[in-house]
């Protein structure tokens, strides 16, 4: 006899785009034969009103929703901006009613010798090879590839299609765009953005905008 699924009820912080993209991977999720599956309640945004319908969910307020629930309940963060969601996930942390699944694409492929904390989404057809570390909080988007012996800390976002080679080290709140590329042995400091296209050939250590082929450090004014 298989052992019953197990329904967890879910929100997702963040009903733009990337809260969508995520409801559409729980959805993938409860459809696949993984053991752990979801009930969507809705969305938390603090700037749409309340009872708005986001793709068939309510929008059940905004983060104090969260930070005052007293029933068990699932979260997911579903914003790319790495500070906002920092920003958020800690106003809710100590609330002890709240978990953080990790949220894994049913399409990843990705070796048994990963060691990966909380509250990371990871979603279609990324590739995770093998002695990778992922700390909390993660966003890793569509078809992006870690390579072996990667390290990513916390609160960070790789956009789609970005390519990690081996021994690459990412610290915190660091976004890398789409299609960026980083090669073998390199350490990305906390606090760096790096543009869509992005080629990176050398370390970085000073935090900052970063765009090109190879990366040049950019000011805002520019």
């Amino acid at each position: 006899m298989s052992k019953e699924k197990k329904i967890r009820p879910i929100v997702i912080v963040g009903a733009g785009g990337m809260g969508r993209d995520t409801q559409w991977l729980i959805e993938r999720i409860n459809e696949s034969d993984q053991q752990e599956k979801y009930e969507i309640l809705g969305y938390i945004d603090d700037g749409i009103k309340a009872g708005t319908m986001i793709d068939d969910h309510p929008v059940l307020g905004g983060i104090d929703y969260l930070v005052n629930q007293q029933e068990q309940l699932s979260v997911a963060f579903a914003l790319g901006n790495v500070k906002v969601r920092k920003k958020l996930i800690e106003k809710c942390i100590e609330n002890p009613n709240l978990t953080y699944p990790n949220l894994i694409d049913p399409s990843v492929i990705m070796s048994e010798r990963i060691m990966i904390g909380q509250g990371n989404i990871i979603c279609t057809s990324v590739i995770m090879t093998t002695n990778i570390w992922i700390g909390d909080f993660n966003l890793i988007c569509n078809r992006s590839i870690v390579g072996h012996d990667d390290r990513i800390g916390n609160y960070n976002t790789l956009y789609p299609g970005v390519l990690l080679s081996g021994n690459v080290r990412i610290s915190t709140l660091t976004e890398i765009g789409t299609g960026s590329q980083i090669i073998q042995g390199l350490r990305i400091t906390d606090e760096v953005t790096a543009g869509a296209g992005s080629t990176i050939i050398k370390d970085i250590d000073t935090p900052g905008t970063y765009v090109g082929s190879p990366v040049r450090r950019v000011n805002y004014e520019e």
